[in-house]
């Protein structure tokens, strides 16, 4: 049986990373077109240019705001017209999807410098396609991983906590998934069953985020980069990423992928999301209570949704929530790598007990 991993060519983190841009970029190409999210293009210029510092030519683009085939068809016809030999995504996670599909339209090489540790997009050799509005549309796999990922967490420590928080969010799921692959020998992202150290990463991410979230989160709030929030931005970017391609996705994603059908999580964010996949997860898949419990402590510590209403939802009916469950079990969604019976019927029922349970332990808080 074959086992494949992967990975990105080159990963940079730390504080003032963006400085080291110009010597990273020049080794993939002699001109860049940057996609600058509307938050880089406004406050990191400066630093943008002056780690770049005349290695190359940029021309710098602002993202339209969603990854969608519009967007990508837009921005590929600027890079072939301007004659860029690299391409260069900064900022969060859509606008680093859409710099992946571009370069990957153009068969050009991809920088990629998140301004985030929001998700765990930057590392993977996939971007997520959404409609103009939104919502899910498909998954782009590419057939390779950027060739760079430069992570400054002075930047990320900056960023408003939520993201951060969202990222634990994303990450948290990988283990979870990654495990359950490996049970039922499920492929990951490349077609295939995973080797050991995709497993061994994975599980590594796990043990960072419970040891070190609420450390990172508390160096977020107040700005400054710690060991701590350095170990959570390379647990969110770097272990994520690597988990959950080699290793796998499962039902989280797909339960994420079933409730952006409804507009109302449109405001919410991947990770958050995810960490209600992962809560819907372990109560599908019959998981020990203290492992539960394990989930929504660490939900809770951190911040992060433990109920419908946490996602705009406190309002769905059960026709809404079958329509995510519907999603969610589709042929061919991921979480058929699950070692137990998928059904639309009980992914519903998964994720009404997971939001039971999370209003149960609200309620115990409010109390006490």
């Amino acid at each position: 049986m074959l086992t494949t991993a992967i990975f990105p060519g080159r990963y940079v983190q730390g504080e003032g990373a963006l400085g080291a841009l110009g010597e990273e970029l020049a080794r993939l190409g002699d001109r860049a077109l940057l996609i600058c999210d509307p938050f880089a293009a406004d406050t990191l210029r400066t630093e943008i240019e002056a780690g770049i510092a005349g290695r190359l030519p940029v021309e710098l683009e602002r993202f339209g705001g969603e990854c969608c085939d519009e967007e990508i068809a837009r921005l590929t016809a600027l890079a072939q017209g301007g004659g860029a030999s690299v391409i260069l995504g900064i900022g969060g996670g859509k606008a680093l999807d859409t710099a992946k599909a571009v370069a990957h339209d153009l068969k050009l090489p991809v920088a990629i410098a998140p301004t985030l540790a929001s998700t765990d997009a930057p590392c993977s050799a996939l971007s997520v396609i959404y409609t103009q509005e939104g919502a899910f549309k498909r998954y782009l796999v590419l057939p390779r991983n950027p060739d760079l990922v430069l992570v400054d967490t002075g930047v990320v420590a900056r960023a408003p906590v939520r993201f951060l928080v969202a990222g634990m969010g994303d990450a948290f799921s990988t283990w979870f998934e990654a495990e359950d692959c490996h049970q039922k020998r499920g492929t990951n992202m490349t077609g295939r069953v995973g080797p050991m150290t995709a497993y061994a990463l994975a599980r590594l991410c796990h043990e960072t985020l419970l040891e070190y979230g609420v450390l990172a989160k508390s160096a977020c709030e107040i700005g400054v980069v710690t060991p701590a929030l350095e170990r959570i931005v390379e647990a969110n970017t770097l272990l994520s990423g690597l988990g959950f391609e080699s290793g796998g996705l499962a039902a989280a994603h797909a339960i994420h992928n079933g409730l952006t059908a409804l507009p109302a999580t449109h405001a919410y964010w991947h990770g958050e999301k995810v960490a209600i996949g992962v809560q819907g997860l372990v109560m599908l898949t019959d998981k020990p209570a203290a492992l539960i419990d394990t989930v929504f402590d660490f939900c809770e510590a951190v911040g992060l949704p433990t109920t419908l209403a946490d996602i705009g939802l406190g309002g769905a009916s059960r026709a809404e929530l079958m329509q995510v469950a519907e999603r969610a079990a589709a042929p061919g969604e991921t979480i058929h790598n699950e070692p137990t019976e998928v059904t639309p019927q009980r992914v519903l029922s998964a994720i009404l007990a997971a939001d039971a349970e999370g209003r149960r332990r609200k309620a115990l808080l409010a109390a006490a």
